[in-house]
């Protein structure tokens, strides 16, 4: 999948970064993050975002070799979150003359992230700007909150190239093999999925471009079928469900509320239900849940009462969704208590607090362990889940 081939004047210079755990210091990256970069070389050039301190000597290695002697005339910086601007002030340091193009937001943010004098250092960049560097004409557009309110977007006029910030962006590595999809849903929902709204706005002015190739600041560069990406982040910042089927999410302690999920899961299979994901909560990619709630039209949450309220991996997880905006979906909800059973209340008022999210009348309440009235019980409440 490691295809970086641009064009002749424009380079990708990213690091792909293998050894990371976890990105952003809380989600699990088992195939690593590729922080990219790119140089432009006309009459002008112009580098396109930096990188992460953790690849700072060989992105400068990767830049000195497509510099091939030449000195930048400027530096577009799309987004500061240090994983792309860590090495700002090194490259100001050793080419003085550069300038830095940005929003009026991520200036601000210069000063706040390095010591270095910005004064005279600086170009902002306003809504539809542009900027001549000789065939190549490049164009800015802001997309605050997308998703740090300082981000901007820059087109290519020539080649007609989106340098889209972290929008359209994917965990792992570029030499990953496997389906764009499933990682750039999980990236997208649980970074940018709280900004659907700002997503959208983003949206429309892209629609307005003509757009050729997507260069993002993670994963691979989209070169094919732009419209299978676009229509994806579409259906994701709109809070549409992108399939229909169940997410069944449970929290179980000694193994009997996983039990009442396992055979949940074999009811909703004998029902006919093709899209069906399980999260175990207390063991699962939290991220991956997430993710899965968004993708999926319903979903069922299963949790055993703990200390007069919920088994805390499932209040996580609940708290999780509304924070990313989780809402118009169709949710079942099974608790399970041995003397005070406190859980269904507790996810009930999470769920609550979200938007345009219908909770099944049937709540099922199981007293330790799954029994045949709590059979019938699941199948009532199915019934109404699936209707």
């Amino acid at each position: 999948m490691r295809d970086t081939m641009i064009s002749e004047s424009v380079k990708y210079i990213g690091v792909d970064d293998k050894t990371i755990d976890l990105f952003e210091s809380q989600y699990l990256v088992p195939h690593g993050i590729s922080y990219n970069s790119y140089v432009i070389l006309d009459e002008s050039v112009v580098v396109m975002d930096t990188a992460d301190h953790r690849v700072s000597r060989e992105w400068m290695e990767n830049l000195e070799s497509a510099l091939n002697g030449r000195v930048p005339d400027y530096l577009v910086v799309s987004h500061m979150e240090p994983d792309h601007a860590a090495n700002i002030q090194a490259l100001a340091e050793k080419y003085p003359q550069m300038k830095i193009v940005a929003s009026a937001k991520a200036i601000t943010m210069l000063g706040q992230f390095f010591t270095l004098d910005w004064s005279g250092r600086t170009v902002v960049a306003k809504e539809g700007d542009t900027l001549a560097l000789g065939r190549h004409t490049l164009q800015f557009f802001m997309a605050p909150m997308v998703h740090w309110p300082e981000v901007m977007v820059t087109y290519e006029q020539h080649e007609k190239i989106l340098f889209s910030a972290d929008g359209f962006g994917k965990f792992g590595t570029l030499d990953t093999d496997e389906d764009w999809t499933d990682e750039a849903r999980r990236y997208y929902i649980n970074i940018v999925g709280k900004y659907g709204a700002q997503v959208q706005a983003l949206l429309k002015k892209a629609s307005a471009l003509d757009i050729k190739m997507i260069c993002p600041l993670h994963g691979p560069i989209l070169k094919e079928n732009l419209g299978f990406y676009l229509e994806k982040y579409n259906i994701w910042s709109s809070y549409t469900a992108e399939d229909e089927g169940v997410l069944v999410a449970y929290a179980s302690i000694h193994g009997n509320t996983k039990n009442a999920a396992k055979l949940l899961v074999e009811k909703l299979k004998a029902r006919g239900v093709q899209h069906i994901a399980v999260a175990d909560l207390s063991r699962d990619d939290m991220a991956q849940a997430v993710s899965d709630a968004f993708r999926y039209s319903r979903m069922i949450v299963a949790a055993s009462s703990y200390d007069a309220g919920v088994f805390p991996c499932m209040e996580t997880f609940l708290r999780k969704l509304k924070a990313k905006a989780y809402q118009s979906r169709r949710v079942a909800i099974v608790e399970n208590g041995s003397w005070a059973p406190t859980a269904a209340k507790c996810m009930r008022a999470i769920l609550e607090e979200m938007k345009n999210i219908q909770i099944c009348g049937q709540t099922v309440t199981i007293k330790s362990a799954v029994k045949p009235e709590t059979l019938k019980a699941f199948d009532v409440m199915l019934d109404e889940l699936l209707a």
